[in-house]
């Protein structure tokens, strides 16, 4: 069965083309590592819950939009060693700059995940 890294995060909407730029490159390193899968989303129908949301989970500022992503790996052993090699790219080194990213890191977050039905 899969394995899922899952990313949800906010991107101010006048840096979007900035952060598409960025994950088309990441994607690509990932790809070219073994992932299987690379996509990101632009959050389209993410409305304000009461007591949780996307917007909520990462503190939704005006003028943003809710970005949710996610990788496939064949399984997490092949995560595990994928995202290692991918850590290691050197083509990634200048887009993981924490003060030159098109979004803010500190309200982005992230887990791995196995599939509990795949149809």
């Amino acid at each position: 069965m899969a394995y899922v890294d899952g990313f949800v995060l906010a991107v101010p909407e006048d840096r979007l083309a900035d952060y598409r730029r960025m994950a088309r490159k990441c994607g690509k390193v990932w790809r070219e590592h073994g992932a299987l899968a690379y996509v990101e989303c632009s959050g389209d129908d993410v409305p304000m819950g009461k007591h949780t949301s996307f917007p909520q989970a990462v503190k939704l500022k005006p003028g943003e939009v809710v970005v949710f992503s996610w990788i496939i790996y064949k399984s997490r052993r092949d995560r595990d060693r994928i995202n290692k090699r991918v850590m290691a790219d050197p083509r990634l080194e200048s887009m993981m700059d924490p003060t030159s990213l098109p979004f803010d890191g500190k309200r982005m977050f992230w887990g791995g995940f196995r599939p509990l039905v795949e149809l």
